[in-house]
C-alpha cells in the first residue's frame, strides 16, 4: 500500500514524514467506510482510534440541553478526529455523522502512540491543529455572543468566498447547516440573505451566491 493510496499523504500531521516514512505509516492505517447518515461516534464512545477522512464529509455537532443541535464543523478528506481521546484521553462529547458516503483511514492507539514516539513532528503537528481549532472555536464563541446576525453572515460569505475573491461560489453547506453554525435560526438566515439582497451586495439562488458588492460586504463583517 503507497501513502497516495490512503488518507496519509492527505493529513497535515503527517505531510512534515518523507515519503518513505509514510508508506510506513500507511501500513497501520486501517480502512473504514461508513454511509450517509450512519453514525461514526457519540458522546461518551470510547473513541481509541485517531480517524482520519479520506473521501467524503462528516458532520459533527452537539446537542444542547434544551434538545437543539448546533453545528461544530464539517470535516472533509485530510480532517481527522480522535486525537483528543488519544492526547487527554477524554472522551468525545460531539455527534459525528456521515454527511456523505465517507472513507476513512483508522489508526488504533496503540499504533499512534509506537509512531509518535518514532516521529515526535506528528505530536508537534498534532497539538498544533488542537490550538487552531481552539482558536476558531474562541473567534466563533466570540462572534455568537457579540456580532450582530448581519456581521456574522457576511464574515461567513467572505471566508466561504476566498475573502471576496470568489464573485460566484457555491454554499458548501445547506441552508440549515449554515443558521445552525451561524447560532441564528433557519428564517432568520433567510431574511437575513434578503436583507443584504435588497442592499445590492449579492444575489442568491438555491445555494449558489454572487457578490455583487465585495467592499460593503467587507464593511459589514468589520
Amino acid at each position: 500500500m503507497s501513502s497516495e493510496d490512503t488518507c496519509v499523504s492527505l493529513v497535515p500531521i503527517f505531510q512534515g514524514l518523507s515519503h518513505e516514512e509514510q508508506l510506513q505509516v500507511a501500513r497501520v492505517a486501517r480502512p473504514i467506510r461508513r454511509a450517509r447518515g450512519e453514525v461514526i461516534h457519540r458522546p461518551s464512545d470510547h473513541l481509541s482510534q485517531l480517524l482520519v477522512v479520506h473521501r467524503g464529509q462528516i458532520r459533527v455537532t452537539h446537542l444542547e440541553p434544551d434538545g437543539q443541535e448546533r453545528l461544530l464543523r464539517i470535516l472533509g478528506p485530510g480532517d481527522f478526529m480522535g486525537e483528543a481521546a488519544f492526547l487527554t484521553g477524554d472522551e468525545p462529547d460531539s455527534w459525528a455523522t456521515a454527511l456523505t458516503e465517507v472513507e476513512l483511514c483508522s489508526f488504533r492507539h496503540a499504533d499512534l502512540h509506537t509512531l509518535v514516539e518514532q516521529y515526535p513532528t506528528v505530536t508537534v503537528r498534532m497539538l498544533k491543529t488542537l490550538t487552531e481549532r481552539l482558536i476558531q472555536a474562541e473567534r466563533r464563541l466570540s462572534d455568537l455572543t457579540l456580532a450582530p446576525v448581519s456581521t456574522r453572515l457576511a464574515r461567513y460569505l467572505l471566508e466561504v468566498s476566498a475573502g471576496g475573491s470568489q464573485a460566484q461560489f457555491r454554499l458548501p453547506l445547506a441552508k440549515k447547516d449554515v443558521a445552525s453554525l451561524l447560532g441564528m435560526s433557519p428564517a432568520t438566515l433567510s431574511r437575513q440573505l434578503r436583507m443584504l439582497e435588497e442592499q445590492g451586495l449579492i444575489e442568491v439562488s438555491g445555494r449558489a451566491v454572487t457578490l455583487l458588492n465585495p467592499d460593503g460586504l467587507v464593511r459589514l463583517g468589520e
